[in-house]
């Protein structure tokens, strides 16, 4: 092999080595494989579960009474005096106005599940997160991406945020 050629490949190899150096250290994870390897999450989701099945029920008995209700007056309405079938449509309204508070507060957002899952699931996403942070400082990785639900980016190396140079370029002061 000529000195020429050698030269070349050592060049075109520590070229390559010196780029690699440049580029950006990502990993990527799957927080759901994680937090289901996890028993306290897998108990957290278990009590969600039986509340969520206790609460649905309740509202599926009001959903049948509240149609027993619409079918008997529907039967009756033509049998009722003005002021009777009144009473009775202001008492649907009232019972169906009563379902979807109960719905509302059980499953809306900010409602009694919701609430659960921050005491019960939070402070195990909160432990996981940060031993994803603490890998990452430590393994000097920039990014950490979980592939669980999409992509999405669970970590970034601060320094890598270039948000203060795209203000600045727009004339605006931080």
């Amino acid at each position: 092999m000529n000195i020429k050629k050698l030269l070349l490949i050592l060049i075109l190899g520590l070229g390559g080595f010196f780029s690699s150096q440049a580029q950006s250290k990502y990993a990527v994870i799957n927080t759901k494989y994680i937090l289901d390897k996890i028993p306290e999450y897998k108990e957290a989701d278990k009590k969600l579960k039986i509340l969520g099945d206790q609460w649905q029920q309740e509202i599926d008995e009001k959903q049948m009474v509240l149609d027993k209700m619409y079918k008997n007056y529907e039967g009756e309405q033509f049998m009722l005096s003005e002021d009777l079938r009144k009473k009775r449509e202001d008492e649907l309204f009232v019972k169906e106005k009563e379902l979807r508070d109960l719905q509302k507060k059980r499953f809306g957002y900010e409602g009694d599940l919701f609430k659960e899952r921050q005491k019960l699931v939070k402070p195990i996403q909160d432990k996981v997160y940060n031993a994803v942070q603490k890998m990452a400082t430590a393994r000097a990785y920039d990014f950490i991406l979980d592939k669980s639900e999409g992509i999405t980016i669970i970590f970034a190396d601060p320094k890598l945020d270039k948000s203060d140079d795209v203000l600045k370029d727009l004339g605006i002061n931080n």
